[in-house]
Formats: C-alpha cells, sequence, structure tokens
C-alpha cells in the first residue's frame, strides 16, 4: 500500500495515476498510428516520384500513346490514394494533438493532487511537532513545579 493511501485523498491520487497511465498508453498508440499514417505517406509520395520519373524517362525514348494514358491513369490513381492517406495522416497529426493534450491535463491533474497531498502531509508534520513540543513543554513544567514544591535542600 503506498503512502498515499493513508490519506483522505489516496483514493483520488490513485485514480489520477492510474488515468494519467491510461493517457499516456493511448498516447503512445496515437504516437505510433501517426508515425505509421507518414511513413506510408511518404512511400507513396516516393512510389509516385519514381513512377513519374520512369515514365519521363519513356517519354523521352517515344511511348505509344495508349501506354501513356495507362500511366497517366496509374498516376492518377495514385495521386488519389496519396490525397487519401494525406488525410489520414492529417487526422491522426490532429488525434495525437488532443491525446498529448489529454496526457498533459491529467497529469497536471495528478500533480495538483500530488501537491495537495505534500501539503495535507507537512500539515500533520506541523502539527505533529506542535503537538510533541507541547507535551515536552508540560513535562518540562511538570518537573520544573515538581522540583519547586519539593526542595531538595
Amino acid at each position: 500500500m503506498s503512502s498515499s493511501n493513508k490519506l483522505p485523498l489516496g483514493m483520488l491520487i490513485d485514480l489520477a495515476q492510474s488515468q494519467t497511465d491510461d493517457a499516456a498508453r493511448r498516447l503512445g498508440a496515437l504516437q505510433s498510428a501517426h508515425l505509421s499514417a507518414q511513413q506510408k505517406l511518404d512511400l507513396l509520395l516516393q512510389y509516385r516520384q519514381d513512377y513519374h520519373a520512369q515514365l519521363d524517362t519513356l517519354m523521352r525514348g517515344g511511348l505509344p500513346s495508349s501506354q501513356w494514358r495507362n500511366y497517366r491513369n496509374f498516376l492518377g490513381t495514385l495521386d488519389h490514394a496519396i490525397a487519401q492517406q494525406r488525410a489520414i495522416a492529417e487526422r491522426a497529426g490532429h488525434q495525437l494533438d488532443r491525446g498529448r493534450t489529454d496526457w498533459q491535463r491529467e497529469k497536471r491533474r495528478l500533480s495538483s493532487f500530488d501537491t495537495l497531498a505534500d501539503r495535507v502531509r507537512a500539515q500533520a508534520l506541523m502539527a505533529q511537532a506542535k503537538r510533541e513540543q507541547r507535551d515536552s513543554d508540560e513535562r518540562a513544567a511538570r518537573q520544573f513545579f515538581d522540583r519547586a514544591s519539593h526542595p531538595t535542600h
């Protein structure tokens, strides 16, 4: 059992920690999804560039119009796939931004509870120190009065 569980707000701290951990896991998954979407987009863009370069080379050597149309149609299909993947990567980027914001919010919330728990602990330690000082003062006063009322001459 952690020391935070001894405090009344220990359950809140545990819940906030759990929510922060969940947000961190979601953020990791969102980062992976964004990276994957971006890598697919980059791959499509590179493939298009390579395919277009191949078309340019073929056109310089002379290319029948039917074959040129096939290349152009394929480039059109590829451009459509790139547009779709770009939209997917953009959505993944927005989701990543929201996930990062959610994680930061949960982290701040946990930090606030931890700060509050630290204050409660500090107040408890101060109260304990005051009690111990009061008890010590009372013992010293009793010893003083005991000596004063029973002088040992």
